[in-house]
């Protein structure tokens, strides 16, 4: 006969497996399959984003552009397609894939959050530039409408996310693209950036080691089939044209494409001085706040007094204090150029 604790144990230890497999919201089996339909969800708005990127750019979307999109595989993406018509939010058209109203509406929803969230992570926080797609793409699918206008209202209602996109309004409104590739530049004219693609990540990254970020003039000193050669603040580089494509510019009359020459607060050696002003478009949100708490403000006169034998960080006599920064930090701070020596 069984011994009638050893069955009142296995039984206890029975009971708490099928508590841990099938409590109701919390047992793994529901855990589980809440996962499935949260990925069901990402891949449902992760795929209206991507049609509504095509129908904005003129362009036809289609299975294989959404499987390559998405990262699945094509069967996946057929699925995928008619969970969105059953859901009345495509409908197939000739050889392409169109967003109904609904549809539509809702592409705008994430994408409205998702640069909402751009914005607020290069403004308010230190996260990498690299990674505030990646981290705006996790929380696009956790924010609601209500949440996106509170972000929205703290950050004064932006109309464009630190690449230059344009946000859409809680109604879906929505300004037309403008601006032209910097590929179809010719050589000799300059250009203001206003949008700088964010995919894909290795040219993303590439783009913003060479110091390219939106509000800044470029001028095209060369353009072929090979490579493109630009200056900008001073400086010249070589990129691919593949890499120049994700740049989109709009081209500058000829008499207002001439800029001030200028010196970056780095290139300041002892015993040099100059006026601040301004900063560089790649300076945000923390950084700038940073600077501008440090003194420097535009119109101060700033001195270069001691650069460390490693060459950085480098300190400077700004309102009396001595400030220390990092050379990537003092290349934000625009001088005049017209440096003067203190005199000895």
């Amino acid at each position: 006969m069984p011994d009638p604790a050893f069955a009142l144990a296995v039984f206890a230890i029975f009971s708490c497996l099928l508590a841990i497999l099938f409590w109701p919201r919390h047992g793994l089996v529901w855990r589980i399959e809440g996962m499935f339909v949260d990925s069901e969800r990402v891949d449902v708005e992760d795929a209206l984003k991507h049609l509504y990127d095509y129908e904005y750019s003129g362009s036809k979307a289609t299975v294989d552009s959404v499987a390559g999109c998405l990262s699945i595989s094509q069967s996946r993406a057929v699925e995928l397609i008619g969970r969105l018509q059953s859901l009345g939010l495509v409908e197939v058209g000739d050889h392409s894939l169109v967003l109904t109203a609904t549809g539509r509406s809702s592409a705008l929803r994430v994408i409205r959050i998702h640069r909402l969230w751009e914005k607020y992570l290069a403004e308010h926080t230190g996260v990498d530039e690299t990674q505030w797609h990646h981290v705006a793409e996790r929380w696009e699918h956790t924010t609601s409408p209500e949440d996106a206008d509170a972000l929205a209202a703290r950050l004064a209602n932006p109309r464009f996310d630190p690449h230059g996109d344009p946000i859409p309004l809680p109604n879906g409104e929505m300004p037309a693209a403008s601006g032209v590739n910097l590929t179809t530049v010719s050589a000799g004219q300059s250009a203001r950036i206003v949008h700088v693609e964010d995919e894909p990540d290795a040219i993303y990254a590439q783009l913003i080691a060479v110091g390219l970020h939106i509000g800044m003039i470029v001028r095209v000193n060369e353009s072929t089939a090979s490579r493109v050669r630009i200056e900008f603040e001073g400086e010249e580089c070589v990129l691919a044209p593949i890499v120049v494509s994700n740049v989109t510019v709009v081209v500058l009359p000829k008499q207002s494409a001439q800029t001030k020459p200028f010196e970056r607060l780095a290139d300041l050696k002892p015993p040099m001085r100059a006026k601040v002003v301004g900063f560089s478009p790649a300076c945000r949100g923390p950084q700038t706040r940073r600077l501008l708490d440090l003194g420097f403000v535009e119109g101060t006169i700033v001195e270069a007094e001691l650069v460390s034998p490693v060459g950085e960080p480098i300190a400077f006599r700004v309102r009396g204090a001595l400030i220390a920064l990092r050379r990537d930090q003092a290349r934000m701070v625009y001088v005049n150029s017209n440096i003067e020596k203190v005199a000895s």
